[in-house]
């Protein structure tokens, strides 16, 4: 789910970001309120077209494609493969520009490069004291005051863990591991979805199922073999919205949508599809029989035909 980033002034005279094009930085800057609370988001270029260029059709997922690989040449972004063998990428200098208030825990794989030390800490859920920190060190331009506060949870519990790190140590010591994020707020669940492995469960046991029109519109094109016309997409989306203000549920919407593109139906018959879905006969369900039983009045049953 989408959230409010923050994008610092310092990012326009980011000699990183100046090295790729502008797409790619448009495509970066967008990765920020698309990512979950660590940093993390489906490599997948059909999934971020379909999140950041929905209504620039122009910029195709094989554009997004581009972006990416340059935003990876210029370090700013770190793609790698999970356990599950699907490609994930995450923002190398998140913890040192994003201050995440109460963050969920990630519900993607940590990378295995930059989250590599963490794993070798004996307890990542400890709480960080300065002694498990790197030695304090001069911070590049642009990048904040190293507040003490973030080395004293009891002293400013908001603060704790999101003040600004120098680069340097965050390419040494590993991004902070999630348990150390979550710690002090056991009881949140999730707060991101997985775009390219959405459950087919409904609601998750933590949180509600609750996506916006423009997501299921991103997750019915990444679908597609082919972009649909814009034409096309923007009726479909007035449906998609129309039917979520009405109260139908993101699961039933997400098998009448699936059964759409199937078919290669108008956008139109999209509520057709859902009524369909929603009041489908049950097959294991037995039909009703009444025993039959001769009228009362035969001739006001079957007036003169006997």
């Amino acid at each position: 789910m989408a959230r409010i980033r923050t994008i610092k002034p310092e990012a326009f005279v980011s000699e990183s970001l100046a090295a790729v094009s502008l797409t790619a930085e448009r495509t970066f800057l967008g990765l920020l309120t698309q990512a979950d609370d660590q940093g993390r988001h489906r490599d997948h270029a059909a999934i971020v077209a379909g999140q950041l260029w929905v209504l620039r059709p122009e910029h195709t997922p094989s554009d997004v494609e581009t972006d990416l690989a340059q935003l990876a040449d210029a370090g700013l972004i770190c793609r790698y493969k999970g356990p599950d063998h699907k490609r994930y990428l995450h923002v190398v200098t998140w913890h040192q520009h994003q201050k995440i208030n109460r963050p969920s825990k990630s519900r993607l794989p940590g990378c295995p490069v930059h989250d590599a030390s963490v794993a070798a800490v004996p307890d990542a859920g400890a709480r960080v004291t300065e002694s498990s920190l790197p030695p304090r060190a001069v911070l590049p331009e642009g990048s904040g005051e190293f507040r003490e506060s973030a080395l004293n949870p009891e002293r400013d519990s908001e603060a704790a863990g999101q003040e600004h790190f120098k680069e340097s140590s965050v390419r040494d010591q590993g991004v902070l591991g999630e348990a150390t994020m979550t710690s002090h707020r056991p009881d949140l669940g999730p707060r991101t979805v997985d775009l390219g492995d959405i459950p087919s469960g409904g609601a998750s046991a933590h949180a509600p199922d609750t996506v916006s029109a423009k997501q299921l519109l991103a997750e019915y094109i990444a679908a597609c073999n082919h972009r649909p016309p814009e034409d096309f997409l923007n009726r479909l989306g007035k449906q998609v919205r129309k039917l979520l203000d009405e109260g139908i549920t993101p699961t039933h919407l997400r098998a009448a949508l699936e059964r759409h593109r199937a078919k290669g139906l108008s956008p139109s018959v999209l509520p057709n599809l859902v009524h369909e879905v929603m009041n489908a006969a049950s097959p294991t369900k037995p039909a009703t029989h009444r025993t039959w039983t001769n009228p009362t009045d035969v001739v006001a049953a079957y007036g003169d035909e006997l």
